[in-house]
């Protein structure tokens, strides 16, 4: 891939990460309700995702995060047992979400695990409070060193 080719590529992956954030926090802080989550989405890629050639991703992380969310939450709170899920802000569960679910279930080659660590943290930074970053770093590493040895490689 050529690297003019390959910025776009990875600012496109950014810009998908952050409308399936606003996209699962809007559905997380509405109570989660059955089949708003596609309304939800379509309505941020229009606003958020004008340029975006490509939404597949969006929907990759929207609907991998929605099918895999009670194992995903199970994970934050082993990882995270002082923080109940419920108790965590709404923004930093689901970068967590989306870390985890790229962690955790997307194809390595596709996102190596610190592609995806780093990824939820600059999402945490970006929309989460002054600690985010640091809290979300401790807990996906803490499930990247917990994962077995053949999990980790690219």
């Amino acid at each position: 891939m050529k690297k003019g080719v390959h910025l776009k590529f990875m600012a496109s992956r950014h810009l998908s990460r952050s409308i399936a954030m606003q996209s699962l926090y809007e559905w997380d802080f509405s109570g989660k309700k059955q089949g708003e989550l596609k309304k939800v989405v379509e309505k941020n890629i229009k606003e958020y995702g004008p340029g975006l050639e490509d939404a597949s991703f969006v929907w990759q992380l929207v609907n991998g995060v929605r099918d895999h969310l009670p194992q995903i939450d199970k994970i934050i709170e082993k990882a995270a047992p002082e923080w109940p899920i419920d108790q965590i802000t709404i923004v930093d569960r689901n970068v967590l979400r989306i870390g985890l679910y790229e962690l955790l279930y997307s194809k390595k080659e596709e996102v190596p695990p610190k592609v995806a660590i780093n990824e939820a943290i600059e999402l945490a930074k970006t929309f989460g409070g002054e600690s985010s970053g640091k809290f979300i770093n401790g807990v996906l590493g803490t499930v990247y060193k917990n994962l077995s040895p053949l999990a980790q490689e690219p």
